[in-house]
């Protein structure tokens, strides 16, 4: 089976498993806020993003939910998750309230020292992958180095990681507002970055703080975050190093004994696009190869 195949299924499992999960945590099908694109979702009271056709958001009760399941650090701050339903990617959503953060280090990011922080940071959430019976990850480098957009007040930067001899790689942004930080990771197969960025900026695009909640809303008087730039890089908010993605949640569901059987693939395929159709109404034909 080749890699993109393997993923595919790894994502229908994820989705099949995460039906059951849902019913045992309570998140009936009337208590399960989700959005299935085209539409509007709400992250809190923090932002608003359009979700387009052929992708489901999911909201911050359910992206813990899927998480802890998983054996993934959460932080308590998850506002969202955005899936296409097709594709191999997925773009988690957080937001840290800790005040407006200054841009003045905007010019003083030094890389090797950043790198060096952020691997010490990831120590902490590898102790509890290990506690939660999941393989740890190691930072390798970066991908992107981190970059300021003092248009925007975009923070930008990719790191490179493996676990269990799977590299995995995270494209972080960070959109800075008045009162805090949207934490936005995008978690896709390291060779398929370059394919993907347009559509998960297209994305970004369609997303916005709340009215009276944007950066150049800042008004005197207002709370002000402790820390610059760099701590944003590093987790000095809190934030994770790093996220395995939905798409290697299959490896850690069989590794935790989870209580699945490995099915022909067009079997898992066709359960698949069962889900799908109850989630879009059947508007939609989805296909998977």
């Amino acid at each position: 089976m080749s890699l993109s195949n393997s993923i595919a299924v790894g994502a229908c499992v994820s989705l099949i498993a995460f039906s059951g999960w849902a019913a045992e945590d309570g998140f009936g099908k009337s208590k399960l806020n989700l959005v299935k694109g085209p539409g509007k979702a709400t992250m809190e009271s923090y932002a608003q993003i359009d979700v387009p056709e052929g992708y489901v958001f999911f909201d911050g009760k359910a992206t813990r939910a899927m998480m802890k399941r998983s054996g993934e650090p959460v932080s308590g701050r998850e506002v969202g998750l955005v899936m296409p339903t097709n594709d191999e990617f997925s773009v988690f959503f957080e937001f840290a309230d800790s005040g407006y953060v200054k841009d003045d280090d905007k010019n003083n990011l030094n890389p090797d020292k950043l790198l060096a922080d952020l691997k010490k940071g990831n120590d902490a959430a590898n102790k509890e992958r290990v506690r939660n019976g999941n393989s740890p990850l190691e930072i390798i480098g970066w991908e992107q180095t981190p970059r300021y957009d003092e248009t925007t007040h975009n923070l930008e930067w990719a790191i490179r990681a493996t676990s269990d001899g799977r590299q995995i790689l995270n494209y972080n942004t960070r959109l800075l507002g008045r009162k805090g930080v949207m934490e936005v990771v995008l978690v896709v197969e390291p060779d398929k970055l370059d394919s993907t960025l347009p559509t998960f900026r297209n994305l970004l695009a369609n997303y916005s703080f709340q009215t009276g909640q944007s950066y150049a809303e800042y008004r005197k008087g207002d709370k002000v975050a402790k820390y610059g730039l760099a701590a944003l890089v590093v987790g000095a908010a809190g934030l994770g190093a790093a996220k395995l993605g939905l798409f290697t949640w299959l490896i850690v569901l069989f590794k935790k004994g989870a209580k699945l059987v490995i099915v022909a693939v067009v079997a898992v395929i066709a359960a698949f696009k069962k889900l799908l159709a109850k989630i879009f109404g059947g508007r939609r034909e989805t296909s998977v190869s």
